[in-house]
C-alpha cells in the first residue's frame, strides 16, 4: 500500500518524476497528477491513478514558452501574440507535435496540448527538469477537480507518493484551451482566461467548439459531457420542485441565501459578488457540500460574463450526470 505523503520537498519530487512516477502538483488553476511528459510509461501510470480513459488527451507544462514552442512544428501569429500577453498563465494551447512528443500525451492525435503554469513553486519545479510535466488535473476521472492538497489526498490517497504543497489555487478553475483553424482561434474549453480578454488580446473574435457527441472523442482536456461531478446528486436551482422538503438538500449559490433552504445548508461563492472569487470557490464548495452527504445539492447558474461563461460550463457539465 502506497502511503501518500504532502510536502513542500523539491529534491523529493523530482527524485519521483525522474524515476517515472507520478505526483500531484500545484498550478495556479487546479493541481494537477504529473509525470515526465516524454515518457510513455510515466504517461500510462496517470490514466491507471485517475482511471481515466485512453482516449482523453493531456497538456503537457512546460518552464517558458521557448522550451513549450520547441515541441510543436508551427506556430501561428496569434499564438505568438497570445503566449507573450498570457503565459505563464493559465492559457493552453493546442497546436501540431513534433515526433518527440509520444503519442501517449495526445491520445495519438497529432496536435499537442501545451502551456506554462504560473504557480513559482510549480515553475521552481519545472526548472529543476530536462522534460515538461503531462498533467491533467489531480483526481478520479470525472469527479470534482483539486484546488488543494487536501482534495487530491482525499481522491487519490494510496493512488500516489507524493503530493506537492503549493497552497491553495489561485483562479480555482483549469485553463483556457485554444487553438488555431485556418485563421481562426478556436476555444475547446472555457477556462480561467475569458472569451473578452482572448479578443481584446487579439483584435479578433474568436469561436467556441467546446462540445462533442456522446461517442466523439475529446480533441483536448474537459471536453467530454459529464466532467467535474460530486457524489451526491446535483441539479439547477431552476428545476426545483415547490412542493420538494429541502431540509437535507444543499444551496450553492453566488451571492445570495435562498429562502427555501436552511442557512446552514448553503454555500455562497461570493458574497459580495464577485465573480474571480467565485471561480477560486466553485470547486471547494463542491467539496464541502459534497462531505454533507445531502440528499441532493441545488446550484444556481452565475451571470454570463467573463470567466462567468466558464463556471457555467463546469456547472452545466457537474449537474450533467444527474439531468440525462
Amino acid at each position: 500500500m502506497i502511503q501518500t505523503e504532502i510536502g513542500t520537498d523539491l529534491k523529493k519530487a523530482k527524485l519521483l518524476l525522474d524515476a517515472t512516477e507520478i505526483i500531484s502538483i500545484p498550478t495556479e488553476t487546479v493541481y494537477g497528477l504529473a509525470a515526465n511528459g516524454k515518457n510513455p510509461q510515466a504517461i500510462a501510470k496517470i490514466y491507471t491513478a485517475k482511471k481515466r480513459p485512453i482516449s482523453n488527451p493531456l497538456i503537457l507544462h512546460y518552464k517558458d514558452a521557448s522550451s513549450a514552442f520547441q515541441d510543436v512544428t508551427t506556430i501561428p501569429k496569434n499564438a505568438e501574440v497570445l503566449a507573450g500577453k498570457f503565459w505563464p498563465g493559465p492559457l493552453t494551447m493546442l497546436l501540431p507535435k513534433k515526433n518527440n512528443i509520444p503519442d501517449a500525451v495526445t491520445s495519438g492525435k497529432s496536435h499537442v496540448a501545451i502551456r506554462v503554469p504560473k504557480h513559482e513553486l510549480c515553475l521552481s519545479l519545472l526548472n529543476t527538469l530536462d522534460y515538461p510535466l503531462a498533467a491533467p488535473s489531480a483526481n478520479l476521472y470525472g469527479r470534482i477537480s483539486p484546488t488543494s492538497p487536501i482534495h487530491v489526498h482525499e481522491q487519490l490517497n494510496s493512488r500516489i507518493q507524493y503530493i506537492l504543497d503549493g497552497g491553495i489555487c489561485e483562479k480555482g478553475i483549469e485553463s483556457t484551451i485554444i487553438g488555431f483553424e485556418n485563421d481562426n482561434v478556436i476555444i475547446y474549453r472555457l477556462g480561467s482566461i475569458s472569451i473578452e480578454a482572448i479578443e481584446t488580446c487579439i483584435q479578433k473574435k474568436v469561436h467556441v467548439k467546446n462540445k462533442i457527441e456522446d461517442k466523439q472523442a475529446p480533441r483536448a482536456s474537459g471536453m467530454v459531457k459529464h466532467h467535474y461531478a460530486p457524489n451526491t446528486a446535483m441539479f439547477s436551482i431552476a428545476k426545483k420542485h415547490e412542493e420538494e422538503n429541502l431540509s437535507n438538500c444543499g444551496f450553492i449559490g453566488f451571492d445570495t441565501l435562498h429562502p427555501d433552504f436552511p442557512n446552514e445548508n448553503q454555500f455562497l461563492l461570493s458574497e459580495n459578488g464577485n465573480i474571480d472569487t467565485a471561480a477560486k470557490e466553485l470547486y471547494r464548495s463542491f467539496h464541502v457540500m459534497d462531505a454533507k452527504r445531502f440528499k441532493s445539492i441545488y446550484i444556481e447558474f452565475m451571470p454570463e460574463n467573463g470567466i462567468g461563461k466558464a463556471i457555467n460550463d463546469r456547472i452545466h457539465r457537474a449537474i450533467q450526470k444527474y439531468s440525462s
